[in-house]
């Protein structure tokens, strides 16, 4: 458990999308290996390409079509219960999403609700725009930090300089665990840190493996 001194890490996820997924079980396991502590924000492939659906593949705009109730019900859950319960209910909702591959449902967002001790009313939420402006405000604040070209995850943390260290990613699978998780964290840190540096990329040769 990340002390009382531990440097926050902010973390903006869409529980839809699998590589944030993967990214948010590393950054859990990189809480237990170094002193850092994860405060969990909520951003949204789908307001991120709204106005960009006919440039995409069919598949993908799909999944944007249909992404906006999972980051409504989180939404709703933080604006009603505090930021605090974004990380248990991240945890119950992607579990079904990912590992368990069930549909994103009415049934699997009331599971989840349940299983983070949250009212199973706040699924209600899906099907309305009642939260979208504090969503749109959360994503906002995530991705300005890092620009419109990049996708979910976002990262930021306090830099040696009083500014903000922020970036998109690190995409990885499977999650790495101990030492290996914190060799990552401190090797994207050197990396993220560096003025002018912003991108190492190669081709993806296989996808999440959530074991």
């Amino acid at each position: 458990m990340p002390d009382s001194g531990a440097t926050a890490v902010d973390f903006w996820f869409d529980p839809i999308c699998p590589w944030a997924w993967m990214t948010s079980r590393w950054m859990l396991e990189v809480e237990r290996q170094r002193p850092v502590r994860v405060r969990w924000h909520v951003m949204s492939l789908s307001v991120l390409n709204e106005h960009r659906l006919d440039d995409l593949p069919e598949r993908y705009r799909e999944i944007v079509r249909t992404g906006w109730g999972p980051v409504r019900v989180c939404i709703a859950a933080e604006q009603e219960y505090g930021a605090e319960v974004l990380g248990p209910l991240y945890t119950a909702l992607g579990t079904r999403l990912h590992p368990q591959g069930l549909p994103r449902d009415r049934a699997t967002l009331t599971a989840a609700l349940a299983e983070a001790g949250l009212p199973e009313r706040l699924a209600d939420a899906a099907d309305t725009d009642a939260f979208d402006a504090a969503l749109r405000a959360s994503h906002r604040e995530g991705i300005e930090l890092v620009g419109e070209e990049v996708g979910t995850p976002v990262i930021a943390l306090p830099g040696a300089d009083g500014g903000r260290i922020a970036f998109f990613g690190p995409v990885v699978t499977p999650a790495p665990k101990g030492e290996e998780a914190a060799r990552l964290w401190d090797g994207t840190l050197l990396v993220a840190s560096t003025p002018g540096f912003y991108e190492i990329k190669r081709s993806r040769e296989a996808g999440p493996v959530f074991a």
